[in-house]
């Protein structure tokens, strides 16, 4: 008769127990990063080329609005027969003449003279502006929507605010993901986190952190952008809370799909040293970083807003918070319940795939103005 093994001492039970988990930890890691892979291999939906020539005004601002100038960029020119290039600095109107393009289209516009655009709807060139902070710049945005044929706006909110300037063609069209830029980590990951958050520190953000502050760095834990000095509890978590570096589109997407869970906590329509919204028209819209965070495949927590349901189903492919200690506990949650968490990320980034990419966005665009 065999003789019975011995039994495990504390220290091998503990072994043991660190083995499993971390064999089912590398299976579940596994077999998310390899739905993901899946997923990301099928074919876009591809759509119609339209035959005009689009000038295409990047905002000449630089970092952080030039990644949303590739975005737009590239997706024109998958659906456009030519784009010419050129930003607020140069003398549009001379441009126009020698190019005649059919679209005039302008991100920003904050630094472009309105001349040049009343001079181009006076040669019978379309012009559009697509605005990229609202409302958070509407003492701004206020000044220059009348001086052309469409506005498309980030913001629900604004829609009625814009069309009460006597702008007839006002459209709300939301940014999405440049999948060049945002994408899943398919591979092993080269970071490891718990959770991430990846953003400016504007006072409501700081506010907010500093109530569950302890609670959210007892997990691995990594906080990255720029003023987190305005956190006096910043130094005692060492690079852990990261201060005043703008992260690239690609470094950030590798956080993210490094990241079990990713918090996006908007910034406030009131705040009074970084926002010119006299009018304290309120956001309800989701900003540019629910589509980023959610092309990475991974869990996105974020701040509940009216519009959000528009974009993903709350629960099923977004999971949203009202306070910091509600946050805190679906934290907890999520950490633990690893199915559900793999289940919503893949869901947010399926449909994403399908709805929120720039060249959804473009052909929306091209829709309204050609029909």
């Amino acid at each position: 008769m065999p003789t019975p093994p011995l039994p495990l001492t504390p220290p091998e039970e503990e072994k043991l127990r660190g083995r499993l988990s971390g064999f089912k930890g590398g299976y579940d890691e596994g077999y998310l990063r390899g739905r993901l892979a899946i997923l990301n291999g099928r074919s876009e939906e591809v759509f119609p080329v339209r035959n005009i020539h689009v000038m295409y005004v990047a905002s000449g601002k630089g970092y952080p609005y030039s990644p949303l100038d590739d975005a737009v960029l590239c997706a024109l020119q998958k659906l456009t027969a030519q784009v010419t290039i050129t930003d607020v600095r140069q003398n549009l109107v001379e441009l126009a003449a020698a190019q005649r393009p059919d679209l005039v289209l302008v991100l920003d516009g904050m630094d472009l003279p309105l001349e040049q655009i009343d001079a181009l709807r006076t040669s019978g060139i379309r012009t559009a502006i697509w605005l990229t902070d609202d409302p958070y710049y509407t003492d701004f945005t206020v000044k220059i929507v009348a001086h052309y044929d469409f506005v498309f706006t980030l913001e629900r909110n604004c829609i009625d605010f814009y069309r009460g300037l006597g702008c007839p063609e006002v459209h709300y069209l939301p940014f999405a993901a440049h999948l060049e830029h945002y994408r899943p980590t398919t591979t092993r990951s080269s970071v490891n986190r718990e959770v991430s958050f990846i953003g400016s520190a504007y006072w409501n953000r700081v506010n907010f952190f500093r109530e569950i502050l302890p609670d959210l760095m007892n997990y691995n834990t990594v906080i990255n952008g720029i003023w987190w000095d305005r956190l006096p509890e910043a130094p005692l978590y060492g690079d852990r809370i990261e201060i005043g570096k703008w992260m690239s589109p690609q470094e950030t997407s590798v956080a993210y799909s490094g990241s079990k869970i990713v918090i996006n906590l908007h910034r406030s329509h009131i705040d009074e040293v970084v926002n010119n919204n006299t009018l304290s028209i309120p956001a309800v819209s989701p900003n540019p970083r629910t589509f980023e965070i959610a092309a990475t495949g991974t869990l996105q927590l974020v701040d509940a807003r009216d519009d959000m349901g528009s974009f993903y189903k709350p629960d099923e492919e977004i999971v949203t918070f009202a306070s910091p200690q509600e946050m805190m506990d679906k934290i907890r949650y999520y950490l633990t319940h690893e199915e559900e968490r793999r289940a919503i990320a893949l869901r947010a980034f399926e449909r994403t795939l399908k709805d929120h990419t720039y060249a959804k966005r473009i052909h929306q665009m091209l829709t309204v103005i050609y029909g």
